[in-house]
């Protein structure tokens, strides 16, 4: 058993890692959480069914203890990564800065599921079948979401 699930974390582990930066956009928090996921997943092993991809049901549990994490400690956890700003072409990154801070906002904005189907896609860099399986959905359902959560953002740049 354990050299089943070294395999697993093995294999696995990249992966969980990035769906979990994607949500938090902090590296030190999303190493605490992806560990925390393999140590959940190990406890839970024997409640995996295999109806679907053992990938998807270790993002769900990373899903579910991010969020738990996020409300322990008040939903204060920074959402905008620190963008560093060198001294050449300074112009551009602080355009470049103000142009994502403007974008977070306003993705903060939106409603769930747009917000996160929208951050898993771009930021969590996912597939519309992984996002949809996360969700209990159709691959159909997160491109249709993804699509929608597009266009609010665009109408509200405007």
């Amino acid at each position: 058993m354990v050299d089943e699930f070294d395999r697993v974390y093995a294999e696995y582990f990249s992966e969980v890692y990035k769906f979990v930066i994607s949500l938090c956009q902090n590296p030190e928090l999303a190493e605490e959480i992806t560990q925390e996921t393999f140590f959940k997943a190990l406890k839970n092993i024997d409640k995996f069914k295999g109806n679907c991809k053992l990938s998807t049901w270790l993002c769900k549990i990373a899903k579910n203890t991010y969020y738990s994490y996020v409300k322990k400690h008040n939903g204060e956890i920074d959402y905008f990564p620190e963008i560093v700003i060198s001294e050449e072409n300074i112009e551009k990154q602080f355009v470049d800065k103000e142009t994502a801070y403007v974008i977070h906002k306003v993705l903060h904005k939106l409603h769930e599921p747009y917000k996160e189907v929208f951050w898993l896609r771009i930021f969590g860099e996912l597939s519309f079948i992984q996002i949809g399986a996360l969700f209990d959905k159709t691959e159909s359902w997160a491109r249709v979401t993804y699509y929608r959560a597009k266009i609010m953002i665009k109408e509200e740049l405007q």
